[in-house]
Order: C-alpha cells, then structure tokens, then sequence
C-alpha cells in the first residue's frame, strides 16, 4: 500500500497575474466558472459549504450553486437541516470550488440570508418532479431508522400533492453576500498564485496578493 505522503502533484496547468484579473471579483468568477463548463471540468458548480454551529464547531458539505450576480451566490437546501440551523445561529459561512483538472480554486466568505420567498418557489418549481416530492420525503439531517423511511414518505407526498407539489415551507434558498474571494492557481515547486479581493464600505474592493 502506497504511503499517502508519497502522493505528489506538479502543477503546471496555468498561471495567475493580477493584470488578468478584473477589477471586481465577481466578473473574475464568472470567467472562471465559464472556463471550467467550458472545460467540461465534473461538476463545475458543486461548492463546499462551510458553517458553524452555536458551539464554535465547523462543518462542511456540498451543495450546487445556482445563481450569482451581483447579489451574492445562492443554493437551495432544506432549512430545518445541520446548514439551516447553523446559519441561524451564525449568518455567516465560506464556499469553496476546487476544479481540479485546472488546477484553481476558489474561496468565497460573507453574510448569508435566505432569498426572497418567490425565488424559492420559482426555483422549486423548476424542478423535476422526483425532486420537489423529495424535498417533502426527506427529513434533511435527522436520524432515521432505514432507507425505507424515504420511500415511504415520498410516496405519501406523491399521493398527497399528485403532480404539482407546491414548495415545501422548510424548503428554500439561500444567498452568501461576499466580502472576500480568493483565487488560487497551481505553480511549479508550490509557489502557487493567490490573489484575494477583500471588500469594505471605505474602499470598495481592495485587489492583494499571498504568498503561497
């Protein structure tokens, strides 16, 4: 069995320089993102998700992002669930996206607030059909005794709401409104790129580079 600190990678993929990058992150994140769908990178929206709970304790998940503007970033979750009730505690999260095959990532923090109830629903209603009714079978989080649990309260839900489901009322987006993005690019020997946009009321978008 090979060691896991014999695993090693040399990244050579691109390169990051601050005259490429835009003067606002948002245009620059998009730029990416559009090169990664481009890229056929495997699942270019898919973003870690990281919380914290009321007792100071971190936690992660994926989620799939599917809006961003000038807003923020939004994705759509159950709000009863560990996220929901993180972010109740604490309106603050990260994101992070890691497209491997170009060698970047990207790490995105702010404020976090759900989205306007008729976002939700349009959003919801977009959906195929076993996914609404999923929202409504699953108990996002909570301890249940089998799979069967699922099976069964999807098809309550089926018989319930038929073909047209309305959006459940613990079911909904959320929005992160950025104050920070970094953009990091794989290099030769680890001296990788990272720019970081941080944002204040004074300044505006302030433009830095780390070191690696």
């Amino acid at each position: 069995m090979s060691r896991l600190s014999d695993f090693r990678k040399n990244y050579q993929w691109g390169e990051l320089d601050e005259a490429d990058a835009a003067k606002s992150p948002l245009p620059f994140f998009q730029r990416w993102l559009d090169e990664a769908i481009a890229h056929d990178v495997p699942e270019p929206t898919a973003m870690t998700l990281a919380t914290v709970g009321a007792d100071g304790r971190p936690s992660t998940r994926v989620v799939l992002l599917k809006d961003c503007d000038e807003r923020g970033l939004v994705w759509y979750t159950n709000y009863q669930s560990r996220k929901g009730r993180e972010l109740a505690e604490h309106p603050f999260a990260a994101l992070q996206f890691h497209w491997v095959e170009m060698e970047r990532v990207v790490r995105i923090e702010g404020r976090v607030s759900r989205v306007e109830r008729a976002e939700s629903e349009a959003y919801y209603q977009s959906r195929p059909l076993d996914s609404r009714l999923g929202a409504w079978a699953s108990p996002q989080s909570e301890v249940i005794s089998s799979r069967a649990v699922l099976v069964a309260n999807a098809a309550k839900a089926a018989a319930t709401h038929g073909l047209h489901p309305p959006c459940p009322p613990h079911w909904g987006g959320y929005r992160l409104e950025p104050d920070r993005f970094e953009f990091w690019q794989g290099r030769r020997s680890r001296l990788h790129d990272r720019l970081v946009y941080r944002f204040t009321p004074e300044q505006g978008w302030r433009l830095e580079r780390l070191a690696p």
